[in-house]
């Protein structure tokens, strides 16, 4: 209360709480009655107070609260608020609540509404209701309620509606603002309880519904907490946003799966059917003549472990049968009938699944197989389209929304007073300094040995106040300090005194700290030892390393707690973590040998996080992670809420469907793992939606429970949550983009480290100094060569042309090299990331270039035309400049010494010369012709024609002799080709040069490749190292620039998040040894002799009984081959985890398992489950974000300046190019011609009536193609063909109305020519039959040619605006995104050729088949684009990682000399684990360039600049204004050509003051000229910065630099001079007519009265009117 009581009287807006009485409710009833009857008093423009808000504190800003105020009716302090009939109530927290006061309620002084509303807000009562709501959640989720469970849910009920009936009688039975059912969350209570309610009277027939919509009821929990309130309301204005980006989803969805039903129709029906050979006479046919087998599925072809038949086509690049088999259209589509094309219905989810990525590689293989692969074109198009830009806009508006809401919460801060703050935050020290003020006098007076302890609590609160924590510290109570000080403070004697002094100097030594990372670093190590099965004497060195870590770690404790006390001690965060350390080691030392106890262990790998102490990194993200958690507590609570909410709606629904039909599922009748019965189960399968996998679950739940129960749900499900998900992340990730900023002071641990780094460097270098400079004589000249060294490396860093033009490198050179500029130009020849501004021609070695001999001659040789040396010295960059002349003669001079201190002869320096003349032309020459144009260009293609060549070297080369002995010689023209390029480089730059630059040492790899290559063919022994032929594709990286930028770009992205990396790294180091001890040794189980599946338990219970029955039959004991046997294993199964592939036979095991070497058991590791969850939570969703995080702030420090780092210097040039695409139309309009027939038809086909008709009927089009299925019926296939025809019919009358009105103008249009060809085609598909019989064009095609009109919505100008806006980033970002598709197709190409050399003759298992294998180039491609998009890369690696005796080394395959068809696993494994990690980072920048380039054009939007399109389009609307192009414009035209333009510049109607205030310049007739309003708008737009001025020069300068002709005039008035004019003409007007009418009542006596009435009416009418008029003109002038 006291300090309330100083706020108020500091604060300078204290205001007075006043009751709301009965004289108030009058006073706002008369206030309103006042507005009512003032009929042109216009309403204010007043917004509710945020900071005012129901259910927000009331600021302290408005004083105390008074005990008698609180809960009692109060007059409301919103301003917004004095004219409504409300008033406001207060409880002891000060949380505002509003009431109405009339209409539907009791009076707001009745005893019972009182007493109901003190009730209501009271915060017991809140409270109450909270604990309600949970405790009814919680027997919610239960499957089997108690016997009380009645009872209880009865009074549950009793108390819901109890809490319904206080609120109508508080709040009032309308529909109102603060109503009872003004709130959406009253309905939905009353709704519920209603039904529940219901459902207990009989008829009970739709119970089971009732107790769906009663799982609502936990959403009960949002209303209660005013932050998950709020919270859902950002979410709900963010999801309004999303809509513009959904209804795009929808049209693309719809589209693609038109197509789709056009091109897969039916095909997934065909299957591989025995059919009888000749001698098979026994053959049964139906009426048809059809044999009647047909449908029987066991003439179907099944694959080995497959439960749907295989698929085939009659395409040749289509699946085939085998021998015996035939392909016909018959049975069921695959998955039980679930996916097919067949209709739109089922044509939209198989399109919807391959838009979320969720099992595609299933559907990729059975198109393929049943149409040709050719259609891997249309998924890739799907992929890109939906997957990666689709849900890029989804990014980038949830990144824009969250952005807002962050500058919201930003100025809000800022709107709070100052003085407030710093008055708060005065009485906050005040308040700590008088309590840390009287504990120092309490322990003054105990001790004088305790002044160490008060300063060190006087430095903690001054240092809590330096760090700026909001909330302080809660002080602990006196008692505390006293046993701090008698038990906690070590202060005993002088010998104890020396001992602390002495373990002080020992603890704080540098070395020390060093010693201690070691022994982290090596306990980590003996942990990843671990490993299945391990001998006796590792586990024996594994034991005792435990125990001399526990030691060490212990003595540390010990020594630590002497030096410091224990209070310092255990001040210190990490210190108490050691301490838990030490604890968990002694206790499992102690409880080592309790069974059960074992997992105890598990607990070591905290140690792993002892080195977060020394690693300013670690510490940063924990910071930063603990404040964005904190910031998000609430949207974390409201995701799993609604996790909570999906569950119990999944269990109330479908769980007794799945008792029910469960056999619809499983033959044996028994639930599966991944099913709806019970709570966890059915959180299980939420969490798997969640994590993209939802389609095999939707399919069980079909089988169960139908699909018009089953799909609404899962829609749910999959896009509530994955929008809560998503934007979660990227709240996430907009906080880790930040964490550099975040301010972390580092350990002394942390110091000392580096302290004992820098010595041990600094000893380093003087032992290495003492070896190497023993004499004064020796040092003296090793100085020489190093200044000699140093001169050369500044001269030698650039080309001939770039010393003859270049001052700036020079003196650039002198400068220091901290500067990021200095240290790109001088690192230019060493790394693959050379500046911008730099060339990229490759420096002449200084050591071996006579660039020191030059003459002029020579400098005019290296000139641009080659002329004379004066030419050289216009092209340099200062005219006047001497450095070029400076610089040869310094290098004369320097070179002049050199030689004399050699002291060559005479005769030795002329042959010298001779000899270096000779070199230096030959070198000239060699240097000419590698920078010659044509040469580049020359080499650029046989790199393409080498690296394509080899794409040939498939399976079938053995068999194309030609072909084969043709890439032979071609390999050895190419090895020539490109060893006499290096040697023309290495002569024309020197070795030293060449070997500086990146690139050419690429280039010098790939060469010794090819003779690697050329080695291997020539020798047998040697022939392995033909098969690094596949590095020969990396020299196109060196050929073309725009590969080489997006190199540059994504190691300048990438490289900054190395130790975010390496965070994310020790996590999954965690997780790994983790698994390695809960699941080592226990993943091996039983197979039976003919299948893979495990044998039955009761059997088989452990190895020995396996092993037992293997001595009769072949059964065997296996792992699997993905599994937790070593950390290595365990990091691949967390990979397969992470990409969600292959991930639920790891998950399976680990359930199933029970111990080692025993059989598993049936979910018997339930729990297990959380492992898995907490792996996907912590260890791929947290650092995941960290790692995005930190690559959006690499990106930022770029993009921010506006350059973009993916794109060359001449793609920047065609960046406004696609600027200008993506205005409006930019050709010029049609003219209207002149003849009036053609007119009439001209404004006929432009009129906006037209448009819509034709897209109508575009939109009828494919309404009839979405009515087609499989199998229709002939009167359906009928109608749709009249349909068809009157379509064509008027498709054909559009395009000759517009042939008539635009004559041969109809072709210059892209849009028209489109047009024209539909209606050709379609003319064709119709005619040619009818005549021929035979189809030119298949139906089928010329239907998606009349459906691709569609897109005419998508035209720029003529849809709607907001789609046009969503296109525009993919199309600004096309150029960066095609030079990133580049790099990785490049990428895909290498690891193809690898894959074909490696993994050709692989046996067909698991994931590698006819379709997905690496046999020809085309199929590795298919395999590589599956992975890239993480899809079935598991499947290729288990098939890679057979080997004896699942295969056979020594198999033939025909065709060819390899023999086997084993793998290798380890190359396996790093062939898929290298192209995901690579692969992820490419498509992470993708993603993140169309987003970025998405925010950045509403940053753009937001600032107050304009571009060039805002000039274009305001020269557009302007010519529709003025057609004649007279450059003026009535100014009776000016309010609606404001409103016509495009924002910012356009001015939104009413405009006429605002432009009337601009003061425009008019001409005679009031006309205003063009260039005067662009002149103003823009001044509008820009504001009155100091550069607009300057802008406005530039307009203009260029207004008339291209309008030449410009008239010239004088104006004569304004629109300001001229509006005074017209009010001043009015009033004078009306004062005339007054005068008149004052003459007219004394000569007209006889109708005095009347006049006079009139009169005076008039006057006040007239006097109301020029007040306006004068106010009016005032606001103008202002």
């Amino acid at each position: 209360m006291v300090a309330s009581t100083k706020l108020e009287m500091a604060s300078p807006e204290s205001k007075e709480l006043v009751p709301f009485t009965r004289e108030s409710l009058e006073l706002i009833k008369q206030r309103i009655a006042k507005k009512r009857s003032e009929e042109y008093q216009e309403d204010e423009d007043l917004k509710p107070s945020i900071d005012l808000e129901v259910g927000k504190k009331l600021p302290f800003a408005y004083g105390a609260l008074p005990q008698e105020m609180v809960s009692e009716p109060l007059e409301d302090v919103d301003p917004y608020y004095k004219n409504k009939k409300t008033f406001m109530v207060l409880n002891k927290k000060r949380t505002i609540f509003r009431f109405n006061a009339t209409w539907c309620t009791l009076s707001p002084f009745s005893l019972i509404r009182g007493t109901t509303i003190k009730v209501l807000i009271h915060p017991f009562f809140r409270m109450s209701m909270l604990i309600i709501v949970l405790t009814d959640c919680l027997f919610m989720s239960m499957s089997n309620m108690p016997e009380w469970g009645a009872v209880l849910q009865t009074a549950f009920l009793g108390i819901y509606i109890f809490e319904i009936f206080l609120k109508m009688i508080a709040r009032g039975i309308w529909a109102g603002s603060f109503y009872f059912f003004g709130d959406p969350w009253n309905w939905l209570d009353f709704i519920v309880t209603l039904l529940e309610l219901i459902a207990r009277f009989p008829p009970q027939s739709f119970f089971s519904v009732v107790i769906a919509v009663r799982s609502l009821r936990s959403l009960k929990i949002i209303p209660l907490t005013q932050g998950l309130k709020s919270c859902l309301g950002i979410l709900t204005h963010c999801l309004k946003k999303l809509s513009g980006v959904i209804m795009l989803t929808l049209f693309y969805l719809s589209v693609f799966s038109l197509i789709g039903m056009g091109f897969f129709m039916g095909n997934l029906k065909h299957k591989c059917l025995r059919w009888p050979q000749e001698n098979e006479t026994d053959i049964h046919h139906n009426k048809s003549g059809t044999p009647s087998y047909i449908p029987e599925a066991d003439n179907f072809y099944f694959l080995e472990g497959e439960s749907s038949a295989l698929l085939c086509g009659n395409r040749t690049d289509a699946g085939q049968c085998p021998e015996g088999y035939v392909c016909v259209k018959a049975g069921l589509n695959p998955d039980d009938g679930y996916t097919n094309f067949d209709n739109f219905g089922w044509a939209l989810l198989a399109l919807f699944r391959l838009m979320t990525q969720d099992f595609p590689e299933a559907l990729y293989h059975q198109i393929l197989y049943a149409s040709g692969k050719i259609y891997m074109i249309f998924f890739v198009v799907i992929s890109f389209w939906f997957a990666f830009y689709l849900a890029s806009l989804f990014l980038g508006i949830i990144a824009k929304a969250y952005e807002e809401e962050k500058q919201k919460a930003a100025e809000k801060a800022k709107n709070i007073e100052p003085k407030f703050q710093q008055t708060f935050k005065e009485l906050q020290e005040g308040d700590e300094a008088a309590e840390t003020k009287n504990t120092q006098i309490e322990m003054k007076k105990r001790s004088p040995t305790s002044m160490t302890t008060t300063m060190d609590m006087s430095g903690d609160t001054t240092l809590r106040h330096e760090e700026g924590i909001e909330k302080p510290r809660k002080k602990c109570p006196l008692f505390w300090y006293k046993f701090a000080k008698s038990f906690l403070i070590w202060n005993c004697c002088p010998c104890w005194l020396k001992l602390k002094d002495f373990v002080h100097k020992i603890v704080m030594d540098p070395f020390a700290d060093l010693f201690l990372v070691m022994c982290i670093i090596l306990n980590i190590y003996f942990l990843a030892l671990e490993h299945y099965p391990m001998t006796v004497e590792t586990s024996n060195v594994l034991s005792i390393g435990n125990l001399v870590f526990i030691g060490i770690f212990t003595a540390e404790m010990i020594f630590k707690v002497i030096a410091m006390h224990p209070y310092e001690y255990f001040q210190i965060g990490w210190n108490i973590f050691d301490s838990l350390i030490v604890f968990q080691g002694l206790t499992e030392l102690y409880l080592a040998n309790i069974f059960g106890l074992s997992a105890f262990r598990i607990l070591r790998l905290l140690r792993i996080f002892k080195l977060g102490k020394y690693w300013k990194t670690f510490n940063i993200l924990m910071l930063t992670l603990h404040k964005s958690l904190v910031a998000l507590k609430n949207l974390v609570l409201l995701f799993f809420v609604f996790m909570f909410f999906f569950t119990v709606v999944g269990q109330k629904l479908f769980a007794s469907s799945y008792i029910e039909n469960v056999c619809h599922i499983k033959k044996d009748c028994e639930l599966p793992r991944w099913h709806m019965h019970d709570f966890l189960h059915t959180y299980l399968v939420v969490f798997r939606v969640l994590c993209g996998e939802w389609i095999e679950t939707l399919w069980d739940c079909f089988k169960v429970a139908g699909e018009f129960s089953c799909f609404p749900f899962y829609m749910m499900v999959i896009l509530i949550g994955n929008f809560l998900v998503i934007y979660l992340f990227l709240a996430l990730v907009n906080s880790f983009s930040l964490y550099k900023t975040t301010l972390v002071e580092e350990t002394p641990e942390a110091k000392n480290l580096q302290r004992a780094m820098a010595k041990i460097k600094n000893g380093i270098n003087y032992m290495l100094s003492k070896l190497f400079c023993k004499t004064p004589n020796v040092s003296k000249e090793k100085m020489d060569n190093v200044n000699e060294m140093c001169f050369k490396e500044n001269i030698s860093d650039h080309t001939l042309s770039e010393l003859s033009n270049t001052q700036i490198f020079l003196q650039d050179k002198e400068k220091s090299s901290d500067t990021e500029r200095n240290t790109m130009m001088e690192n230019e020849s060493q790394s693959l990331i050379p500046s911008p501004s730099v060339s990229e021609t490759v420096p002449i070695a200084s050591g071996e270039s006579d660039i020191e001999n030059l003459d002029n001659k020579e400098i005019q040789s290296k000139s641009a035309d080659g002329s004379s040396r004066e030419k050289v010295k216009q092209s340099s960059s200062s005219e006047c400049s001497t450095v070029d002349i400076i610089s040869e003669e310094i290098i004369y001079e320097h070179e002049k010494l050199k030689h004399h201190k050699k002291d060559y002869g005479p005769d030795q320096i002329s042959k010298a010369s001779r000899k270096g003349k000779m070199w230096k032309n030959i070198r000239k020459t060699c240097c000419k012709i590698v920078e010659n144009s044509f040469f580049k260009c020359f080499i650029g293609i046989i790199t393409l024609i080498s690296t394509a060549a080899l794409a040939f070297e498939d399976i079938y080369i053995d068999q194309r002799k030609t072909i084969k002995i043709l890439l032979e010689y071609a390999d050895m023209i190419f090895a020539y080709i490109f060893i006499l390029e290096m040697l023309l480089k290495l002569v024309a730059y020197g070795f030293k040069a060449y070997f500086k630059n990146g690139w050419y040492r690429l280039d010098f790899m790939v060469v010794i490749v090819f003779c690697l290559n050329l080695i291997g063919k020539s020798r047998e022994e040697l022939k392995p190292l033909a098969s690094i032929k596949f590095l020969r594709g990396l020299r196109v990286l060196s050929q073309f620039e725009k590969m080489k930028v997006v190199v540059r770009a994504l190691i300048k992205t990438t490289l900054p998040t190395l130790n975010v990396f390496l965070f994310g790294l020790m996590i999954w180091l965690t997780f790994s040894i983790m698994g390695v001890n809960l699941f080592a040794g226990k993943f091996y189980r039983c197979f039976g002799p003919e299948s893979e599946d495990v044998f039955p338990l009761p059997e088989v219970l452990n190895r020995s009984d396996c092993e037992s029955l293997a001595l009769n039959e072949s059964f065997s004991w296996k792992k699997i081959q993905v599994n937790f046997d070593n950390v290595g294993n365990g990091f691949l199964a967390l990979l397969q985890v992470a990409t969600f592939n292959g991930w639920l036979d790891v998950m399976y095991s680990a359930i199933d398992s029970i111990d080692v070497d025993i059989q598993p058991r049936y979910e018997h590791n339930f729990y297990m489950y959380f492992y898995f969850i907490n792996f996907v939570i912590l260890g791929l969703f947290l650092p995941l974000s960290m790692l995005i995080g930190a690559i959006v702030a690499s990106f930022n420090k770029y993009k921010i300046t506006g350059s973009n780092i993916f794109i060359t210097v001449g793609q920047k040039k065609h960046y406004r190019v696609l600027k200008k695409m993506m205005c409006e139309d930019s050709q010029k309009p049609m003219p209207r011609p002149g003849n009036k027939f053609q007119g009439l038809i001209f404004d006929m086909v432009t009129s906006q009536a037209f448009n819509i008709i034709i897209l109508v009927l575009i939109c009828v089009q494919a309404i009839v193609m979405m009515t087609e299925s499989d199998e229709q019926s002939t009167s359906m296939v009928l109608a749709q063909s009249w349909i068809d025809l009157i379509l064509v019919i008027l498709y054909t009358v559009e395009c000759v109305l517009k042939l008539t009105a635009f004559r041969c103008l109809y072709f210059s249009s892209g849009w028209n020519i489109f047009d024209f060809v539909v209606v050709v085609s379609s003319l064709t598909g119709l005619l040619i039959p009818a005549m021929t019989g035979f189809y030119l064009i298949p139906p089928v095609l010329v239907q998606l040619i009349r459906l691709f009109r569609i897109f005419h919505i998508l035209r720029p100008g003529k849809g709607p605006r907001f789609l046009h806006n969503l296109i525009h980033p993919l199309v600004l970002s096309l150029p960066a995104l095609l030079n990133t598709i580049l790099l990785l197709f490049l990428v895909m190409f290498v690891y193809a050729i690898f894959g074909m050399h490696n993994f050709a003759y692989v046996k067909k298992e698991f994931g590698i088949n006819d379709v997905s294998n690496f046999e020809t180039f085309g199929s590795s491609m298919l395999c590589l684009f599956q992975v890239t998009i993480f899809a079935g890369w598991d499947g290729m690696l288990l098939a890679i990682f057979y080997s004896k005796p699942d295969c056979d080394p020594e198999k033939i395959n025909p065709g060819t000399q390899v023999r086997g068809d084993c793998g290798d696993p380890v190359v396996g494994i790093i062939y898929f684990v290298s192209y995901i990690f690579i692969s992820w980072i490419i498509i992470v920048n993708m993603y993140i360039i169309i987003v970025m380039e998405y925010l950045y054009l509403d940053f753009k939007k937001k600032t107050k600049s304009l571009s060039e399109d805002d000039f274009r389009r305001f020269f557009q609307v302007w010519k529709r204004f003025d057609p004649d192009r007279t450059q003026y414009i009535d100014s009776s035209k000016l309010s609606d050509f404001a409103a016509a333009l495009d924002p910012p510049l356009s001015i939104e109607k009413p405009n006429k003051g605002q432009l009337v205030a601009m003061d425009l310049p008019m001409a005679v007739g009031d006309r205003i000229h063009c260039l005067d309003i662009l002149l103003a708008f823009t001044k509008r737009v820009m504001g009155k910065d100091g550069e607009v001025e300057k802008v406005l020069s530039e307009i203009e300068s260029g207004f008339m630099s291209t309008n030449p002709f410009k008239i010239t005039y004088e104006p004569i008035t304004t629109t300001l001079k001229r509006k005074q004019e017209a009010v001043s003409a009015t009033i004078i007007q009306r004062a005339y007519k007054s005068y008149r009418l004052r003459q007219n009542d004394k000569n007209t006596s006889d109708i005095c009265m009347i006049d006079a009435d009139r009169g005076v009416q008039t006057t006040k009418e007239d006097s109301y009117f020029d007040k306006v008029e004068e106010n009016a003109t005032i606001q103008s002038q202002i």
